[in-house]
């Protein structure tokens, strides 16, 4: 699957139960679609599932909005 803010953006719906209109580049995670650490690590265990990358216990305090994800793996990924 293509790293694209769409595919993020469609995980993120599915995982955190949002709708996609609410979930933009700039969208933060936690104070826009309220998710708590729980969702946060479900999240993370998605992307890994869809990507093969997902975001590192010590690296989720960094990670705030749907840019910072895409980001994130991008460069992972690299």
């Amino acid at each position: 699957m293509d790293i694209t803010f769409e595919n993020v953006r469609d995980i993120i719906v599915n995982t955190l139960s949002c709708d996609a209109d609410q979930v933009t580049l700039e969208t933060n995670l936690f104070e826009d679609l309220e998710a708590d650490s729980l969702e946060a690590v479900e999240l993370s265990l998605a992307l890994e599932e869809a990507f093969g990358v997902g975001i590192a216990d010590e690296d989720m305090g960094k990670i705030q909005t749907v840019q910072d994800i895409l980001t994130y793996i991008q460069g992972k990924k690299q």
